[in-house]
């Protein structure tokens, strides 16, 4: 099955959502929950796995969906197709503050890997897939490199990243040492391990946690500066559940500023 070629929009800064734009007969699939609006004549049809040409019948449905849940996604994904005789729009939207990053994957050798909760929408006939990282270190230390989603076909995806993005390209032999939630994609050729911090003092006192994510060029890199479990470790942190008062900050006394309040 050929890729649908689909033309989009990306609006926001902070918060931003894309809008695709399809002809008669085009079709779009979206994560999960992704949806924020679409026009008449959109018909959705909520399917497993993605719809890709590799995942027809009972067996290639299942394999599809199991992959799917193996990177801890929903078994389902959602297809928009315009069934009316004009252009149709639908437009999908973030989980949280970021940016969305359009990937034309024929030029990017037809294959992406990304973190788990990276994508968010693409063309009909992308198909989505699992990397299991071969590495000893990756494998059992990598935490959000574990398992990565792989994005293959010659067609436009969509993922978003938390936080700014910057976009490196790694001549061969160049090292990249990036903390292991902050590394969203990267082409396939990038050599991905998880290694050890090094000393003793800043394993466990570096705040940085001991492990960090090595990549190697050749091959393209995307970086996010804010993921999405470094925002909710904060906001726990914050809130009362974990132990933190809201009104705090800003105080001059900072913590202090508790010893003065009302029991």
């Amino acid at each position: 099955m050929a890729m649908d070629v689909i033309d989009y929009e990306i609006f926001g800064d902070d918060m931003q959502f894309v809008e695709v734009e399809l002809d008669p007969g085009e079709a779009a699939i979206g994560e999960a929950g992704t949806m924020f609006y679409m026009e008449d004549d959109i018909q959705m049809e909520t399917i497993f796995g993605d719809g890709s040409a590799g995942q027809t019948g009972i067996f290639g449905k299942l394999l599809g969906a199991g992959k799917r849940l193996v990177t801890g996604e929903s078994l389902f994904t959602t297809v928009f197709m315009n069934a009316g005789a004009g252009k149709r729009k639908v437009a999908f939207g973030a989980a949280y503050p970021g940016k969305i990053i359009p990937m034309h994957l024929d030029q990017l050798g037809g294959t992406l890997l990304c973190q788990k909760d990276a994508f968010l929408c693409a063309a009909k006939g992308v198909s989505l897939g699992i990397a299991f990282q071969k590495r000893l270190g990756a494998g059992f230390f990598g935490g959000e490199g574990f398992i990565l989603q792989k994005l293959e076909g010659d067609g436009l995806a969509f993922i978003h990243a938390g936080g700014a993005i910057i976009e490196k390209t790694l001549h061969p032999g160049q090292t990249l040492r990036v903390d292991t939630g902050c590394v969203v994609a990267f082409t396939q050729e990038v050599d991905f391990d998880i290694k050890f911090v090094g000393g003793v003092k800043t394993a466990l006192f570096g705040g940085e946690g001991i492990f960090f994510a090595h990549l190697r060029g050749p091959g393209k890199v995307w970086l996010q500066s804010l993921p999405l479990a470094r925002l909710a470790n904060r906001i726990v942190g914050a809130s009362q559940i974990g132990g933190g008062k809201g009104g705090e900050q800003g105080s001059v006394l900072g913590g202090l500023g508790n010893l003065f309040e009302d029991k």
